[in-house]
């Protein structure tokens, strides 16, 4: 198969999968998704996905397929730019905010991308669970379909990508973690392209199976106005990571992005004690 046609599968899924998403929320939360299409002066586009409803008080689930040339800071930290900065890049990335402090807020995101003529190209993503009150079972039932999403494919991956997500959801300037893990993964390249677009999408299939289960397992319990407190302080931990660490946060910037997509994933509302 060739780069073109990998290219056209890989922002195909991530399309079908944002559909599938997004009609999967909608139907536990009776709201629709505002849809908003944005175009990338140096090449590209994408579109946000955006619904503020019952259950998911902000929920965003963004796709992009971008090129054009990464920027000089960039062209250090990215593997093969400093040969050639050129690049493609397509992905979804989610983030849900529910409104409920019981129901545990959530991230996902995976992608695609390609440096140069082919120098470089990998999959990367993951998905992690942020509980403001943690409960054993979310936590054990999340972390256990990734395990096995991760197995069918490689026993290794599991272990590696869970210590990666603890490694790297973490807000060293507080030294906690910021929720209950996942996995992480990047730079997946074993050279077999069709495993690893499987494995890719087995992420998103896996998250889209497992999360609307711990929403309704929690969405209709009743909450007070102490934990509602402790949800919006919970969330300035998530903003203080997302602006201080996130790497999807940073390329999206420093690549001429969607400012407002990129922002996505930041709270509704939110306080600091």
């Amino acid at each position: 198969m060739g780069r073109e046609e990998q290219k056209k599968q890989a922002s195909g899924w991530f399309r079908e999968l944002r559909d599938r998403i997004c009609a999967a929320c909608e139907a536990i939360d009776g709201g629709k998704f505002v849809r908003t299409a944005w175009q990338r002066d140096g090449g590209g586009d994408g579109e946000m996905s955006l619904i503020k409803g019952d259950v998911f008080e902000k929920g965003g689930v963004n796709i992009s397929t971008v090129h054009g040339e990464f920027s000089e800071s960039l062209r250090k930290e990215i593997p093969g730019a400093d040969s050639d900065p050129r690049f493609w890049a397509s992905g979804i990335s989610l983030v849900i905010h529910p409104r409920s402090p019981l129901v545990p807020t959530v991230h996902m995101n995976t992608r695609m991308i390609v440096v140069g003529e082919g120098i470089k190209q990998w999959f990367g993503g993951g998905a992690d669970l942020t509980p403001i009150y943690p409960d054993d079972k979310d936590t054990g039932d999340f972390h256990a379909v990734f395990k096995t999403a991760c197995d069918t494919f490689d026993p290794a991956y599991y272990p590696r990508y869970k210590k990666w997500c603890d490694e790297y959801f973490f807000l060293k300037h507080r030294g906690e973690p910021r929720g209950a893990g996942g996995i992480f993964y990047d730079y997946l390249n074993s050279g077999d392209w069709e495993k690893d677009f499987d494995f890719t999408k087995e992420v998103g299939k896996t998250f889209l199976d497992i999360y609307p289960k711990l929403v309704r397992r929690h969405m209709h319990k009743k909450w007070t106005d102490v934990q509602r407190e402790q949800q919006l302080v919970k969330r300035g931990r998530y903003a203080e990571f997302n602006l201080l660490y996130d790497r999807g946060t940073r390329f999206g910037l420093q690549t001429g992005g969607n400012t407002e997509a990129i922002l996505m994933s930041l709270p509704p509302e939110v306080k600091w004690p």
